[in-house]
């Protein structure tokens, strides 16, 4: 007997921008996003997401409020006063959110589905690009291309994504992580910053179209779990149903043998996805539903910043 990859249960129907709960739902995570980005101790775009820049200009003497990190050590010594590295901010930097709108993110158990974390973090990334003045823009995708709109600015550019993304009927259940990353890449025609915000299932293959993206363009995989993916409750025989096939088995997940078996393929996933990234240059962060994203995606930026400075 198979077993699914995902005890899979809806739980609501997904709002559409057109009825007054796809409404709301816009206002609300644009509503979040900005107490988000409004946060002074979270700091500037800038600072969050691209660091100081990757380019190096100059040398220039301390002065209070610099990075501790930007000392420039050797010339310190040399000098035997402060000195600091200065580093040529990038412009013209598009943003591209990647999001994954499959079946598969119909999944949740304790504080909210994988796709309302997923709307989340897409809004916030959203507000910051179009706070900073870059061109951002969305690509959603199953097992298909679902939607693509272009990176472009505009002072309502947020709300125009947030309507898009929730507003999508997805045509499609599956997941194509390489026809995503393939487009993205065909699509982008100037240096740009890549967010793929999905849970990866079934991601297979991949190192081909991650390379062939990451090589051009600056990439950050958001990998979106949920706690009852790595720990299953011993609960008897249930039904389980695959979200992207339709497949169904009955399970007892009172047997050990079983839980531990659909663990340790979660658990396999992971890794492998893990070592992808590493192969192909990526950065990788993971979020959980039932885990607050916004200290951790805060701190995960910041210390993206501190490695690239260094």
């Amino acid at each position: 007997m198979r077993l699914p990859d995902f005890l899979w249960r809806p739980r609501r129907p997904a709002p559409t921008a057109d009825s007054g709960a796809g409404s709301k739902e816009v206002r609300r995570l644009e509503l979040k996003s900005r107490r988000f980005m409004d946060n002074p101790a979270l700091g500037p775009y800038p600072s969050l997401f691209r660091g100081h820049g990757i380019e190096f200009s100059e040398v220039r003497e301390y002065q209070p409020g610099d990075p501790f990190q930007a000392i420039d050590w050797k010339v310190t010594a040399r000098m035997r006063r402060p000195y600091v590295k200065r580093f040529v901010e990038e412009r013209e930097l598009a943003v591209l959110l990647v999001v994954d709108v499959s079946a598969s993110n119909e999944f949740g158990t304790r504080r909210s589905l994988k796709r309302d974390l997923v709307a989340e973090v897409a809004s916030t990334l959203a507000l910051a690009a179009m706070r900073a003045g870059d061109p951002v823009g969305m690509l959603l995708f199953s097992d298909r291309i679902e939607r693509y709109v272009r990176p472009a600015r505009g002072r309502n550019r947020n709300l125009r994504l947030l309507h898009e993304l929730v507003s999508v009927r997805p045509e499609g259940k599956g997941t194509d992580l390489d026809l995503a990353l393939a487009t993205a890449a065909r699509m982008l025609t100037v240096r740009s910053l890549v967010f793929v915000i999905s849970d990866f299932v079934g991601a297979r293959d991949l190192a081909r179209p991650l390379l062939g993206l990451s090589g051009r363009h600056d990439v950050v995989a958001l990998a979106v779990d949920d706690p009852a993916e790595t720990t299953i409750p011993a609960s008897g025989w249930v039904e389980v149903v695959d979200p992207e096939t339709g497949d169904r088995a009955v399970v007892d997940l009172g047997d050990a043998a079983v839980r531990q078996r659909l663990v340790e393929r979660s658990a396999t996933g992971a890794r492998a996805l893990e070592r992808l990234c590493a192969h192909c240059h990526v950065d990788l962060m993971r979020l959980r539903t039932d885990i607050p994203y916004e200290t951790r995606l805060a701190g995960f930026f910041a210390a993206r910043g501190r490695r690239r400075l260094r």
